[in-house]
């Protein structure tokens, strides 16, 4: 009983182990990914670039954060007519025949789609997103800003602006896009309420992580737990 026991146990530890280091990988990410915005705001109040960059920048504006991605925009897959008629082929002369009646159809549009286009760099400033290609290139003010919307695992990013009707935004690498999107929280914390405020919410965020480490598991076999003094009769 008790090598059975064990063997559960150490099996149940092992499962817990995993998904404590998968845990602890991601809240140490954070942890680095928080200092970097500590320092490249930092900068910012100095008056310095965090990336070095050939963008030129608006008067008061400094890039805190750049990496590769891919730009992409709204667009259809290719639509097709339905419901056509090939009509009837009537005999002319020998060999030759004649085709007629013959009709299309109704044209039906492609689905809506993201259409995924050139790998590029982006560069993410205090006051705009850039995207910078060899066919495409694009901006996102936050000026202009009515959000975005991010993929579960924080790749892939649909920004919304005022300025533009068709939705368009960057796919990254995961950890890129990981770091990418608590960036962008900061670069909007700063356009609406100043680069200052950054360093102070930073560091809180910074206090809440130091607190939130995942604990690592203990592994307790059953048979080291001293069985309880017999009862007596």
């Amino acid at each position: 009983m008790g090598f059975w026991a064990d063997r559960k146990a150490k099996r149940a530890f092992k499962d817990a182990m995993r998904g404590y280091e998968f845990d602890h990988a991601k809240w140490a990410h954070d942890i680095e990914i928080f200092k970097k915005i500590k320092s490249a705001f930092e900068s910012a109040i100095k008056g310095d670039d965090a990336v070095s960059n050939l963008t030129v920048q608006k008067s008061g504006e400094i890039v805190i954060w750049g990496g590769q991605g891919q730009y992409h925009e709204a667009g259809r897959t290719p639509g097709q007519y339905v419901g056509g008629s090939q009509g009837l082929s009537i005999p002319i002369v020998a060999g030759i025949r004649y085709r007629v009646g013959a009709m299309r159809g109704s044209f039906v549009p492609g689905d809506a789609i993201q259409v995924y286009k050139e790998v590029g760099e982006v560069l993410l400033s205090t006051e705009r997103i850039m995207f910078n290609g060899m066919y495409n290139t694009k901006e996102w003010a936050f000026a202009k800003w009515n959000g975005a919307a991010t993929s579960q695992d924080e790749s892939d990013y649909i920004f919304h602006v005022s300025n533009r009707q068709k939705t368009s935004g960057i796919l990254f690498e995961a950890d890129t896009g990981r770091e990418f999107n608590r960036f962008l929280a900061q670069a909007i914390n700063a356009a609406e309420t100043g680069l200052a405020s950054v360093i102070t919410t930073v560091d809180k965020v910074l206090i809440d992580l130091a607190e939130d480490e995942p604990k690592k598991p203990e592994l307790i076999l059953p048979s080291a737990i001293a069985a309880p003094p017999a009862t007596p009769a």
